[in-house]
């Protein structure tokens, strides 16, 4: 039996196409403050959508699932960034500039960083929800993985996580209102994704239109307008007080705006996306996101011919280091035909690798047979909360153990100061294990209670074992500090090691 849902194929075209569609036609108004009046393209496209990076990186991310295989983690995310992506403003920068220092995901979305709350997490979220089709915990976990590398623990990071889970369920279910609150499950529920899309939610309900929703989501969850700048927000916008705003906190506003134009839009293409582009913001992602939205949940046959001739099926990128990228075997596919042929080659991979062949994942302590079908769609109640755990840790992954790395008030450190590090260590393996926990430390730096701790880490169902120290830092001379934590496991060769990196905070 085919293990891919019913119609696989025509929604990841219609996912892809949608997406190319929105981007093309937000992008003229991109990050403008203001409602805009557009009904079509505004531009002369000569067949060819415009390039963009909402499209861009998921390209990346699937070559990366074909070169390194599934079990992708934020660490391998982290090396395809610092090889082909180029751009370097707002968290893009910012994250390229710590990895590059050496701090590891999720620190490397978290530390400095301004814009770890805005938008260009969700804008990637389909090639996960696409390669995990109706298992919306699976895309959910891949969408973290991926967020944190440059969103850290910002709201940018749930929105990913948000849309994620939402498009994998899409596979499954065809209601909206349902979508949302499967995508809402995997969240914390006061976090601002999801205070925001409740915001949108809420008052489509009420019967307000698009206008009125859109300026009570501004008014409780905007951001500043482009880099705070005056012309970047209209006349209008101004008189209601929009021109002020949080610098880099876009993702809750756009997330919602994204949400309410797939409700005003309904089952017609055009109205969707035209009402993204119109509430304004950063109309590319919005329109980008929604016209995706609407072909996962309809597939191509439902998005008229009048959208996709203007720009055929070509794809143009924006920020891939195609010189060694797209040079080397083409690997870059040229259209949403040869995107889609790829997606749904790992998607068969990934599916195969599953236990089941039911279209979702079984929850602790389900029957065989859901009272409600797509009851197990949502999140169990315990996953937002191991999600929060996850972006506030560096975790490395071995063949048989996991290990967070946790450091109280972020990694800087000063002179002098003393840092609580708190490692949670995971047996995912069947077999007891006696380890030895050992600390390798810059030269005039301590450890407390002991620089090296013997324990017994039981088998997978055992509880996780915690352990915190306190490292005192001697001085400081570079930009950052390594330490490593040595994790050797008695009786076997395995020696484990995981790097800890502190950002000199002296200055």
């Amino acid at each position: 039996m085919d293990p891919l849902p019913e119609c696989y194929r025509d929604r990841v075209l219609g996912c892809w196409m949608g997406k190319n569609i929105g981007g093309t036609l937000g992008a003229p108004f991109e990050f403008i403050r203001q409602t805009n009046d557009v009904a079509f393209y505004t531009q002369d496209l000569g067949g060819e959508p415009l390039p963009n990076d909402d499209l861009d990186l998921q390209l990346l991310w699937l070559i990366a699932l074909e070169e390194r295989g599934c079990d992708l983690d934020a660490h391998t995310l982290a090396e395809y960034w610092c090889l082909y992506i180029t751009p370097h403003w707002s968290e893009y920068g910012t994250a390229k500039t710590n990895l590059r220092r050496g701090l590891p995901p999720p620190w490397s979305g978290t530390v400095d960083n301004d814009w770890k709350h805005s938008c260009g997490a969700f804008i990637r979220s389909e090639i996960w929800a696409c390669v995990a089709p109706g298992r919306p915990a699976l895309a959910a976990r891949y969408a973290l993985e991926d967020a944190i590398v440059d969103h850290g623990d910002g709201e940018g990071a749930w929105g990913e996580v948000f849309f994620a889970a939402l498009e994998s369920a899409a596979f499954c279910c065809d209601d909206l209102g349902r979508l949302i609150e499967i995508g809402l499950s995997y969240l914390p529920p006061d976090c601002g994704i999801a205070r925001a899309v409740r915001c949108a939610v809420e008052c489509h309900q009420a019967g307000r239109s698009w206008r009125e929703s859109r300026d009570e989501i501004l008014r409780g969850y905007r951001g500043a307008s482009l880099f705070n700048l005056p012309h970047r927000t209209s006349a209008e916008d101004r008189a209601k007080g929009f021109d002020q705003g949080r610098v880099g906190y876009d993702a809750p506003s756009n997330v919602a705006l994204a949400v309410l134009a797939l409700l005003e839009g309904g089952d017609d293409f055009g109205r969707v996306v035209t009402t993204a582009v119109n509430c304004g913001e950063d109309t590319d992602c919005t329109a980008a996101t929604a016209g995706a939205v609407f072909g996962l949940m309809r597939g191509i046959r439902a998005i008229p011919e009048r959208w996709i001739r203007p720009i055929g099926r070509g794809i143009r990128t924006l920020c891939l280091n195609l010189g060694e990228l797209g040079g080397v075997h083409g690997q870059v596919p040229a259209t949403v035909d040869l995107l889609t042929d790829r997606t749904e080659r790992i998607a068969r991979e990934m599916l195969a690798r599953c236990d089941d062949r039911r279209a979702v994942n079984p929850l602790p302590g389900e029957t065989a047979r859901e009272p409600d079908p797509l009851a197990a769609l949502y999140a169990p109640q315990s996953l937002p909360r191991e999600f929060s755990g996850r972006i506030g840790a560096v975790r490395y992954r071995f063949p048989f153990f996991t290990v967070d790395v946790a450091v109280e008030g972020g990694p800087t450190i000063r002179d002098g100061e003393a840092k609580r590090v708190r490692l949670t260590l995971r047996n995912t393996y069947k077999a007891h294990s006696g380890l030895t926990v050992r600390w390798h430390v810059p030269a005039g730096w301590s450890v407390a209670p002991s620089s090296a701790a013997p324990l017994v880490l039981p088998a997978i169902m055992a509880p996780e074992r915690v352990l915190s120290f306190e490292l005192r830092a001697g001085a400081l001379d570079g930009a950052t500090a390594r330490c490593l934590v040595e994790l050797a496991v008695e009786s076997r060769p395995t020696v484990m090691a995981a790097p800890v990196v502190l950002v000199n905070g002296n200055a």
